[in-house]
């Protein structure tokens, strides 16, 4: 009869094996990113902010990336969207600052398990147009069944060179990315789980391009994305107020998702 090794980890189904935990594994995937922060009203953000985070800044971070020659993938690649603000957890022992992740889409379906069930990053599938790029122009867009929720436009206007490139790789090197890992209870309301997660990760950049960057939320009703709708409808209700800024950037993400960590 099959039974969990120790020293392993798995994922549903389990009863099919796992691998080896290793604390030091590092995930590789070349990366090309476009990260738009703008501007909101405050009071609106935070009620999406959980209570023992406090609110750095009212902006909202929207990245699209795309991913290729990923290790764990043996060469696969995703599109990913990742809609973030900047935070400080206020823990009983962990006090620390980050991005608190407000939701992820991505476009297929093995990221979306591991990084839900292991890290708490709250990701939800949807198409992801690859970029359209006719130099110095670069879009995309997201939609779910048809529906297009979510365009993103950057015109590059500079490429960064000297210390502005090398104050970007730094600050890019590391990160706090936070999710909450919340499993809701059998055939009952409530959590049967509900822990908030670091998620070390970080990017050895290699290129950056400045520019201007604009995007579109679109409203749907429930007929267009059911699972999904209030989810945008929300984001899409906070004002853009100002296009703070937006870069693109080329490299290699290095994500270290067994080295995530429960924040108390």
């Amino acid at each position: 009869m099959f039974k969990l090794e120790d020293g392993f980890t798995y994922l549903m189904p389990a009863h099919f094996g796992g691998n080896k935990f290793d604390p030091e594994a590092k995930i590789t995937q070349k990366a090309t990113t476009i990260v738009i922060n703008y501007e909101t009203e405050e009071k609106l953000l935070e009620n999406y902010i959980p209570e023992g985070f406090e609110l750095r800044s009212p902006e909202v971070q929207v990245m699209y990336s795309k991913f290729t020659e990923i290790n764990w993938m043996l060469g696969g690649n995703y599109n990913l969207i990742d809609v973030s603000a900047p935070v400080r957890f206020n823990g009983k022992k962990d006090q620390l600052e980050g991005n608190y992740s407000l939701v992820v889409w991505e476009n297929k379906t093995a990221p979306i398990l591991g990084g839900r069930e292991q890290t708490g990053i709250p990701k939800i599938f949807a198409d992801i147009e690859e970029l359209h790029i006719l130099k110095p122009h670069y879009t995309t867009n997201a939609s779910y069944d048809g529906n297009n929720f979510l365009n993103m436009y950057f015109e590059a206007t500079d490429e960064l060179t000297g210390d502005d490139l090398d104050y970007i790789k730094t600050m890019s090197s590391s990160s706090n990315t936070i999710g909450w890992r919340y499993i809701p209870k059998v055939g009952a309301p409530g959590a049967e789980l509900s822990q908030f997660i670091l998620y070390p990760q970080g990017m050895e950049v290699e290129k950056v391009q400045v520019g201007n960057g604009s995007l579109k939320w679109t409203q749907l009703d429930p007929m267009q994305n059911a699972p999904q709708f209030h989810i945008i409808n929300s984001l899409a209700a906070l004002p853009i107020k100002n296009i703070n800024n937006a870069l693109l950037s080329e490299g290699t993400a290095i994500l270290r998702a067994f080295g995530a960590r429960v924040l108390e």
